[in-house]
């Protein structure tokens, strides 16, 4: 793929709608470890990144909005090296820990945390390497 320094690398980008970019940049960097990389307009839009992945924070704006109460459309996994610490700074920056850190069989420890404007994003560390078969699931492609 042709780069491109005004767009993040990766392949697939999602597109987060926050009530307040800056506010929501400011919560992001400080309580996930997000980096911001390119800020555009001063509350239109922001691109940022954690390791290879990015994410873009978008303004409210016609049709689009950031989850209802009580409604979850979707969930943000990032992979991180150290869950429990990263639960911990999530915390202490006023995440709502929906789901403690815990182990799972398909060799992940994860934990589940709804940020101010209601995102859900779950954080995962590897613990093992497990073929998908040792816990039920198929293998489609290498």
């Amino acid at each position: 793929m042709r780069p491109n320094r005004s767009i993040p690398a990766p392949t697939v980008i999602p597109v987060l709608i926050y009530p307040d970019v800056r506010e929501a940049v400011d919560w992001l960097t400080a309580a996930f470890g997000l980096v911001e990389r390119v800020r555009i307009g001063e509350n239109h839009r922001s691109q940022l990144s954690l390791g290879d992945g990015a994410l873009i924070i978008g303004d409210v704006r016609g049709e689009r909005r950031p989850p209802r109460e009580g409604e979850v459309t979707h969930s943000v996994m990032v992979r991180v090296e150290d869950v429990g610490s990263h639960c911990e700074r999530a915390r202490a920056h006023g995440a709502r820990i929906i789901q403690e850190a815990c182990d799972f069989p398909f060799g992940e420890r994860q934990y589940t945390a709804q940020d101010p404007a209601g995102h859900q994003w779950t954080f995962s560390q590897t613990i093992a390497d497990t073929a998908p078969e040792d816990w039920g699931g198929i293998s489609l492609s290498p």
